[in-house]
């Protein structure tokens, strides 16, 4: 009685959860609600729309099957109809091919088109004086003759926009369809330039004059996957020489694929970026000699990220850290980009006005114009991304760290080159920006450290640098909407009677700094309360800071302010306004650490900054706002207005707030952040900061800190109130490390395994997950050890550690966060089986009690004949073998067909093994329980004594079916670990699956070998491991004296997969996977090749 009731308990402490993974499953379900929430939330990204009149030119493509498949067009921009051949025949601009990415269409090409024939015909944009960003001395720019970078103020050649046609295909998800992808493109290349020497001859044959020299290369713009494709198809070994000399990606994935679950797509990427690496390294013989130049030295990539508002990829897939050189190329998020400063979805990006047209602009800024053809110096060519794209905000900020710029980078002029078109370059303000020298006379003397202005008066204030700069406080900051040279111009000046020799080198006694002052987005142009009122302070526009060192030798600095009438021809600001400071940055610094930032998810933190403080605060976060997102709120509290002590006036909020908004600009926020940049908020009143960041991966160098600088009016005193977004932090943390989650659950069920094989009676998977979580052992080290691997393999191949506390707590969360998922999942495959049982055995007693009927009769006479058929010699071998069939169906499919077609035949054979070993348990439980019941009533009979050893024919003793239950449960504990093994393995297949049936009809190719291999090893495992009572320790190698088990190779497993998931290749895990299919299945036969005797397994017989 007691072994049946322990039996009985057993079973339903392998179906109830503990409280420590009920919490877990509350957590993940709790993390995934939040995160559908903030992602689904509408995106105000602020874009323009893009209008064109679209027109598709087919190119005639004659080759192989890939090129019969896909199809090339050239793009026109026009609303009238024309003739596509003789469009064709006028063919001589630069030719520029657009790749889309995953599902895209070719006619997403007519975006960028379009604004790049309008910027042509309209030419290139104003100029304006504010300060530029040219290379840095990492990118080569301390080599550059800054002076001979020029650039056109109109354009010569216009831009011929082609596209390719991919069928919409997801190259995201199959290798084997970007490799595809990659050798179409090169074949759209040198289609492309044949073309051009087709229009060319035709022209000539017709008798027109040939213009200009053909294309040799083509300017690849690649969207999400193209962009990735583009950089395949530069290194394709059928490319023709410096046929690819420049590439633009948009949003997209360079480091790793953006869902990194199939194994051939993951090489492919290895082997791709591998290339590029290679490609940058100077080639030398076998001995050391010199042979040639790097062979992509003439390739320069630029990429453009789009933000934090991008789900589909992140920022850190899109760098180029370690695949190309700073000297070829950068990375960009379009929250920095000059005249952009705005973060877009995934698609938005393609349209997005701001950012197409300034891509137009620094596409067309490549040709160069004595030649038709974009310029061969790489340097020239990045230096005009650089100038063309980058924002003079620095990437990085810190106010004592900043690299001191030679003071002839920071001004501009204009000059002629040889053909006599203007050009600009580095000086003054220019001469044509011409003010009224009669005004300003009138000069004041600030006294203060905080000077404003409210208009455009003409006059020149001027501050004493060693007066008002005393104190500690040696910094200067000017914040203004007024334009540079035309609005207001800044100038050093030594003190009257020092020699020129007492200045430093290459410094004058007046010195205009002007040009350095730096564009920041402006917000919304103030409005206007009542009709005749004052209008709201303006937003700024600019901003303006100079170090001490920039200040060093010079007594005074003046800010001089046009006249409004007479700006040189341009209309003034509706409303003007600057307030500079001189300012010591150590009073504006706070530092919120972790503790202080996770604190604030419950109870906000609070902030005042009182009148008269510094115009700059600096936040300093220690996690990146990429992983906790806050919410930072900003409310005036008062801006020097008193209260005349009358009733009704002492808490009047909104008569306050709107009297402080004529009084004082709106705030601005710039974060900083190590991998996305700098991200711009301006009118800030309630704002949550997020960055793009992937912080804390395997490989991080740094902490990944944010820091964000807040520009607040000096007059007024403002309530900061921080807290963070728990939706926004749940969705983060899906977003960064929601594809390494595939590679912790698979790590989380070897570990299961691993104490499955070695435990009997064999307990569910669910109870052996529970005790892995047990604190502190074994949960910690199976969670801290794969961390101490990783680090001790970074230190083996001299890589750079990341920040071991961080890297440590997130990786811990991942693993928790993955044995949350597993549970889940368990528990709902569990009660579907155990549903399916229970209906099953139900139908079955209903079945038995329906034997006398007549329609049972006729149905079992039906059953009868067709039973013929089984007496077949061909049905007989399979029903004596019945492994024969799914193994055969399986592995055909994976090798022929797609490999998630013979996963699935194996997760049916584990559903089906586990329904029958279930309904098994089951019977036996009930036929148990019957038995008890039937004793229970002989006892009351008084006849226990004389019936307690009869029993009918044909059934099982109690100690029979108790432990043929047993057995039948174990089975089915074993194989339900296998299933949810397997279906982990089968769901990284799923991407590769939607593909291939979007294929379905058209040309179909085999797998790739590794990804039927890999599936075959896994069936394999599936199969030959099925027998949870068959002893592996038999003959093998020995480790540390004692016999490897079946155990230990789970464990193996579980490290590799944990390893591959921390690496962010979370596909390597299927690896481990196919190591234990080989190794199950090579343990399985070697019996049977070394002859050894194969061990018994304990059968249990139920007589019927």
């Amino acid at each position: 009685m007691d072994v049946e009731n322990k039996y009985d308990d057993s079973r339903m402490r392998g179906f109830r959860p503990s409280f420590r993974a009920l919490t877990l499953i509350i957590v993940v379900i709790w993390i995934g609600v939040a995160a559908l929430y903030a992602l689904l939330k509408p995106i105000s990204n602020g874009c323009i729309m893009t209008y064109m009149y679209p027109t598709y030119i087919p190119i005639s493509t004659t080759g192989g099957e890939t090129s019969a498949k896909y199809g090339l067009y050239l793009y026109h921009e026009g609303w009238r109809k024309i003739d596509f051949q003789e469009h064709l025949k006028k063919l001589s601009g630069v030719p520029v091919l657009f790749i889309p990415g995953n599902g895209g269409s070719y006619k997403q090409v007519r975006s960028v088109a379009a604004e790049s024939d309008r910027a042509f015909q309209g030419g290139p944009l104003e100029h304006t004086f504010y300060q530029e960003t040219y290379l840095t001395p990492e990118e080569g720019g301390a080599d550059m003759d800054i002076a001979s970078f020029q650039l056109p103020n109109r354009y010569s050649y216009r831009l011929d926009w082609f596209a390719v046609d991919l069928e919409g295909e997801h190259s995201a998800m199959d290798g084997r369809i970007l490799e595809e992808h990659t050798e179409y493109v090169v074949y759209a290349i040198h289609r492309i330039l044949d073309q051009y020497k087709e229009s060319r001859d035709v022209r000539e044959r017709e008798g027109a004059a040939g213009t200009g020299s053909l294309p040799k290369s083509v300017i690849l713009v690649g969207h999400s996957m193209g962009g990735f494709v583009a950089r395949a198809a530069t290194i394709h070994p059928r490319l023709r020489k410096s046929a690819v000399e420049t590439i633009l990606t948009l949003s997209s994935p360079h480091q790793f694929p953006p869902v990194a679950l199939q194994p051939s797509l993951g090489c492919y990427y290895e082997s791709i970026n591998e290339e590029w690496r290679k490609g940058y390294e100077v080639q030398t013989s076998r001995t050391g000699r010199y042979v040639s130049d790097p062979v992509l030295s003439h390739v320069v990539v630029v990429s453009i990220s789009g933000g934090y508002n991008d789900y589909q990829v992140r920022s850190k897939l899109e760098t180029l850290d370690g695949i190309v050189p700073p000297t070829h190329g950068f990375m960009i998020s379009s929250t920095g980009m000059k005249n952009v400063w705005l973060s877009m979805e995934h698609q938005a990006i393609l349209w997005c006005n701001q950012l197409v047209g300034q891509v137009s602009h620094t596409l067309l800024s490549l040709i160069d114009s004595r030649t038709g053809q974009p310029f061969t110096d790489t340097r020239q060519r990045l230096a005009i991304f650089s100038r063309l794209l980058r924002s003079g905000i620095p990437q990085s900020f810190n106010w004592k760290m900043q690299s001191q710029s030679s003071w002839s980078t920071n001004v501009v002029k204009d000059v002629k080159n040889p053909s006599g078109s203007q050009l600009h370059t580095l000086s003054g303000c220019p001469s044509n920006v011409h003010w009224n020298d009669d005004v300003l006379e009138r000069d004041l003397y600030i006294q203060t450290t905080t000077v404003t202005i409210l208009a455009m008066d003409g006059r020149r204030r001027w501050l004493d640098i060693r007066k008002l700069g005393s104190n500690g406080k040696s910094h200067f900051i000017f914040v203004t909407n007024l334009a540079p040279c035309s609005g207001v111009r800044l100038h050093l000046w030594a003190e009257k009677g020092t020699p020129n020799s007492d200045l430093p080198a290459s410094k004058k006694k007046v010195l205009e700094v002007t040009s350095k002052m730096v564009q920041i987005p402006a917000g919304p142009a103030p409005r206007q309360i009542e009709p005749g009122s004052q209008t709201e302070q303006p937003p700024p526009s600019a901003v303006f800071q100079l170090r001490p060192e920039e200040m060093n030798g010079f007594r005074f600095l003046t800010i001089s302010v046009a006249p409004r009438l007479t700006v040189s021809g341009q209309p003034p600001p509706a409303n003007s306004m600057a307030v500079g400071q001189f300012f010591n940055p150590e009073e504006g610094n706070t530092e919120l650490s972790p503790k202080s930032m996770l604190l604030a998810a419950y109870s906000h933190k609070d902030i005042f900054l009182k009148e008269d403080h510094p115009l700059v605060f600096n936040l300093s976060f220690a996690t990146s706002l990429g992983l906790l997102p806050v919410t930072l709120s900003l409310k005036t509290a008062g801006c020097g207005i008193k209260n005349s002590g009358l009733p009704g006036e002492e808490a009047d909020d909104a008569e306050n707030s709107r009297l402080c908004k004529l009084r004082c600009f709106p705030p601005v926020a710039l974060a900083w952040d190590p991998t996305s940049g700098l991200h711009v908020f301006p009118n800030l009143q309630s704002e949550t900061i997020v960055v793009d960041s992937s912080p804390v991966l395997w490989g991080s160098t740094t902490l990944e800190k944010t820091t964000v600088l807040l520009l607040v009016d000096p007059h007024c005193s403002y309530q900061t109130n921080i807290a963070i977004s728990l939706s926004g932090a749940a969705s983060r943390f899906l977003l960064l490390y929601g594809s390494q989650m595939v590679g912790f659950s698979i790590a989380v069920i070897f570990f299961a395994l691993m104490r499955q094989a070695h435990t009997r009676p064999i307990p569910s998977i669910l109870e052996v997950m529970e005790s892995n979580l047990r604190i502190p052992f074994p949960f910690l080290a199976l969670s801290i050890v794969p961390i101490l691997i990783s680090l001790f393999l970074s230190y083996l191949i001299s890589q750079a550690l990341p920040p071991f506390m961080s890297f440590t707590v997130i990786s811990v969360i991942c693993y928790l966060f993955a044995n949350g998922f597993v549970i889940l999942l368990i528990l709902v495959s569990q009660l579907v089986f155990y549903v399916a049982a229970y209906l099953h055995v139900f139908i079955k007693r209903r079945w038995q009690l329906w034997e006398g009927n007549f329609c049972f009769s006729f149905l079992q006479w039906f059953i009868n004949l067709c039973s013929g058929f089984l007496s077949l010699k061909v049905i007989g071998v399979l029903r004596a073998n019945p492994l024969y069939v799914p193994v055969s169906a399986a592995i055909t499919l994976s090798t022929f067909v797609h490999p998630a077609l013979g996963l699935l035949i194996l997760l049916l054979s584990h559903a089906l093994c586990c329904h029958d070993a279930l309904c098994n348990s089951l019977i036996a439980s009930f036929r148990t329980h019957a038995r008890r019941m039937e004793l229970s009533d002989h006892k009351a009979q008084g006849n226990y004594r004389s019936q307690q050893f009869a029993s009918k024919p044909g059934s099982p003793s109690k100690e029979n079916s108790s432990s043929y239950g047993q057995t039948q449960e174990d089975i089915f504990h074993y194989r339900h670990g296998l299933l949810v093994l397997h279906l982990l393995g089968a769901l990284m297949f799923v991407p590769s699956l939607i593909s291939w049936l979007q294929r379905i009809g058209m040309h179909q190719s085999f797998p790739r070998f590794v990804d039927s291999s890999l599936c075959i090893c896994l069936i394999l495992h599936g199969i030959f491991s099925s027998e949870p009572l068959f002893d592996y320790s038999f003959s093998f190698p020995r480790v540390l004296g004692q016999k490897v088990r079946l155990n230990f190779i789970y464990l193996l497993a579980g490290l590799c997969s944990f390893i591959s998931a921390l690496a962010s290749t979370p596909y390597k895990a299927f690896y481990a996977i196919g190591a234990v299919g080989a190794i199950s299945f090579a343990l399985s036969i070697s019996p049977r090749w070394t002859g050894a005797p194969r061990l018994g397994r304990r059968r249990y017989s139920l007589k019927r």
